[in-house]
């Protein structure tokens, strides 16, 4: 959601809130977790942590308070807009509504809707009503009547239940109405934390910072571990890669990136007759660092960027040898997404315009000319034998440099879209 779309939506909530219209706020509508039975409360509960998180950090002093299977926001007016900002972005919700709240009549609902819809352009419209809380004395079609006669009335609008270009939304509960014309997609999925942890490989290419993303929406907690060719490079890969985390932040707040100096090791590979097999080599070495990083810091899974088939290290037969060399499940959820659909997504959250900027990639240095499309593993096992692998491994892990990316909220290019 942009920016732009989220002031506007909070400008028309300010202009049209007033003693009989309402006031100001957020309804933020559960995604997958309200099909969680037993769980639900629990998932509930870790996505109330994060919306408290994230909207203290944008917003100020919020409210928040539950509603069924929703939550209610009523965020200062000055920090509306970025609490709507932030809304969207959060995994875990589906609809986020900028609201009048409202005293239950239905005669104050229509007066709020008239003054919502004053101030958009619309040749036809639809009340959609629901009434959430069944002790509410006015049914849903009843309420959206007398919504709809006092918008058609006043405002000259037809009415259009099929393909209307504005819709008024109003959520009835027993004690209090909420009257949009401001419903918005959330990001879906879990809220992040609900199914465990992951250590994500992040390249500062196009692909891992998307990868990530996939994960946090499915409700993992990332942490990023990136290999830097550093002392072999400058450190330009490791400045990207703390970019990309704290633009990835404001999904799941306090990330931690940890940098691998990798050039000594990737040499020490190459004089040790790695050959056509270096960079083979070089990405089970880095599976085996962030494994033993991944269980130091109690993560249950490694996720990867890559994508069968897009290079030469990711056939089907390299992807198995290289996911070999981890101990725990190796996650791939690009794995079936084209390069124009992946590069889609980065430019949408924001990491499209980071991961492009130049950098010298530990990945090609010191690469052969023709890679191994289908690897035998003997050999890899041998060599690892010859470097004492253990060893490496372990050398590399006391070196990694943990850092704690601050939150960066980068505009989209995105428009938001009505749920």
């Amino acid at each position: 959601m942009t920016s732009a779309v989220a002031q506007t939506a909070a400008d028309r909530l300010i202009r049209a809130a007033g003693p009989a219209n309402g006031a100001p706020c957020i309804l933020l509508m559960f995604g997958e977790l309200a099909l969680k039975g037993r769980k639900r409360s629990r998932f509930a509960a870790v996505l109330e942590g994060n919306l408290r998180r994230a909207l203290r950090g944008a917003a100020g002093r919020v409210e928040l308070e539950r509603r069924g299977s929703s939550f209610l926001a009523i965020p200062p007016a000055d920090g509306l807009a970025r609490a709507l900002e932030v809304a969207t972005e959060m995994p875990g919700l589906s609809v986020v509504e900028a609201a009048l709240r409202l005293e239950p009549a239905t005669a104050r609902a229509a007066r709020a809707a008239v003054e919502l819809v004053r101030t958009l352009p619309a040749g036809s419209f639809a009340v959609r009503s629901r009434r959430r809380d069944k002790n509410f004395p006015v049914t849903s079609m009843d309420i959206s009547r007398l919504v709809g006669a006092a918008v058609k009335n006043e405002l000259g609008l037809a009415v259009d239940l099929s393909h209307p270009q504005l819709e008024v939304h109003v959520e009835a509960y027993e004690h209090e109405l909420f009257v949009s014309v401001d419903r918005l997609r959330g990001a879906g999925g879990l809220p992040v934390g609900t199914s465990g942890r992951a250590m994500v490989l992040l390249s500062g290419g196009i692909d891992s910072p998307v990868a990530a993303y996939r994960m946090l929406r499915r409700g993992l907690r990332c942490d990023f571990v990136h290999f830097s060719g550093q002392p072999l490079t400058g450190p330009e890969s490791a400045y990207k890669a703390y970019a990309l985390v704290a633009r990835l932040n404001r999904f799941q707040g306090r990330s931690r990136l940890f940098v691998v100096p990798f050039g000594l090791a990737q040499r020490l590979l190459a004089s040790s007759g790695a050959g056509r097999l270096q960079v083979l080599a070089q990405r089970r070495l880095m599976v085996r660092v962030a494994d033993a990083l991944a269980r130091r810091e109690q993560c249950e899974a490694l996720v990867t960027g890559d994508s069968l088939g897009q290079v030469a290290s990711q056939t089907l037969r390299n992807l198995e040898v290289v996911e070999g060399a981890s101990t725990l499940p190796l996650l791939r959820p690009l794995l079936d997404r084209d390069k124009s659909e992946i590069v889609d997504e980065a430019e949408r959250i924001g990491t499209f315009e980071t991961s492009i900027l130049p950098d010298e990639d530990c990945c090609t240095l010191l690469a052969p000319r023709r890679a191994v499309t289908w690897a035998d593993p003997e050999p890899l096992i041998e060599l690892e034998r010859r470097v004492d692998v253990e060893t490496v491994v372990e050398r590399l892990v006391e070196q990694a440099l943990e850092m704690w990316p601050r939150l960066e909220r980068p505009t989209s290019r995105e428009p938001a879209h009505a749920a």
